[in-house]
């Protein structure tokens, strides 16, 4: 049902920090084959499976990608992002989401920003993860609203 209405839905799958029957990218794979329209955003970029995950949003458009803890110095030691997988995360740009955690993520706002404009992925996949594929996704964009 959420498939066909076209609701995004956020999901928390990645294995870390805990893992269980139904966390990591195998499940989530099975639902999405049955489900290929699904809109589903990944949190914190599917920690930390993190490469299986832009594997899935790359073989489904409709998933997206949520940065809630990602590149942080709290997550970087725990789980960090593989640096060969930075280009598959560029590539992403437009299906990648600024996520907060708020108020339950254990670093300041501005930590998370800055984490990300230190990526140096440059100022236009900024712009698209911090603001303008939110509003793509939640129709909320000059464009959808026919600007």
């Amino acid at each position: 049902m959420l498939a066909e209405a076209g609701i995004p839905v956020v999901v928390h799958c990645g294995s870390g920090p805990a893992p269980g029957r139904h966390t990591g990218p195998e499940p989530i794979a099975r639902v999405l084959a049955r489900h290929p329209r699904l809109r589903l955003i990944v949190a914190h970029l599917g920690m930390p499976e993190h490469e299986e995950f832009l594997g899935l949003a790359e073989r489904y458009d409709p998933v997206r990608l949520d940065t809630t803890m990602a590149f942080t110095g709290f997550t970087e030691e725990l789980m960090p992002f593989p640096r060969q997988a930075l280009s598959r995360l560029a590539s992403l740009g437009d299906r990648v989401l600024l996520g907060s955690g708020f108020p339950d993520i254990p670093c300041p706002y501005g930590h998370r920003l800055h984490a990300l404009a230190r990526l140096d992925l440059g100022d236009e996949w900024l712009r698209a993860v911090c603001h303008d594929n939110a509003a793509e996704l939640f129709g909320l964009s000059p464009r959808q609203a026919g600007a």
